[in-house]
């Protein structure tokens, strides 16, 4: 079995060494990663799948973004296109052996390897294995979750340090064209392709393209993140305030459908 008590005593350790716990978005990943346990949780539970299944989901959970405060205390900031933390994690977990602290066996490591290296990646690498497939798939679900609750809930200067100064950024800010078609198109955004800061919000919106479970859909639906994330803002482009009429609807028309 796995100890997950064990595993998050040594999370908090591990977290506690940092000495650069001021900088703006370490909390914010510390209550992430507890969060995505808790949405992880009820969509296993939801599944049906065992015990020690769902205590491997919990475990993935907990280490999915382990990477982030390397992250945050080499670049200052998240930076998706420049410092791929899900692969950092991933090394430190398995090219460092820091993953024996966190579970003794090593019968899962392949599976934890393969769903922290593809949680954050546009689509799941292909597989034939489908445990590896399974918890991929959960990871992601529970991590889109919890990004549209802090997209929501917090100051976006915390969200994105050094991209974003204030609600004005996003409320005066254009939309690429590439991002606005990917949307169109029903597709998630590639993170490269975000060149205004409202990119930013619509590259997390459009994880709505990247679903896997119906309890996740009902989950994002009880909470109305979809409307609430897009009416927190007044937009004051005119092309911009029409772009976003149109994303509003594709979105929950994609929802009706699910």
């Amino acid at each position: 079995m796995i100890d997950l008590k064990k595993a998050r005593k040594y999370f908090k350790e591990y977290t506690d060494s940092f000495k650069n716990q001021d900088l703006k978005g370490f909390n914010l990943k510390i209550t992430h990663t507890y969060q995505v346990i808790n949405n992880i949780k009820i969509i296993s539970k939801n599944l049906n799948l065992s015990k020690e299944d769902q205590q491997l989901a919990e475990l993935i959970a907990l280490l999915h973004d382990i990477g982030r405060f390397n992250e945050l205390v080499i670049t200052k900031k998240f930076d998706n296109n420049n410092f791929n933390h899900a692969l950092y994690g991933s090394n430190l977990l398995f090219e460092d052996k820091l993953i024996r602290n966190f579970i003794e066996d090593n019968k899962y490591d392949y599976i934890i390897k393969f769903a922290i290296e593809n949680h954050n990646k546009l689509a799941i690498e292909k597989t034939s294995n489908e445990k590896e497939l399974l918890f991929a798939k959960l990871i992601r679900d529970a991590d889109k979750i919890d990004i549209y609750r802090v997209n929501k809930e917090l100051p976006l200067n915390e969200i994105y340090p050094e991209i974003i100064d204030s609600n004005k950024d996003i409320e005066d800010s254009y939309i690429s064209d590439e991002v606005y078609n990917s949307i169109r198109n029903r597709k998630c955004v590639v993170t490269s392709d975000r060149k205004y800061p409202l990119d930013y919000l619509l590259c997390c919106l459009a994880f709505i393209f990247d679903i896997n479970y119906t309890e996740t859909i009902n989950i994002i639906k009880d909470h109305n993140f979809i409307n609430e994330l897009i009416d927190r803002f007044n937009y004051t482009n005119e092309e911009t305030k029409n772009k976003m009429k149109e994303i509003k609807t594709i979105f929950n028309k994609y929802l009706e459908l699910k």
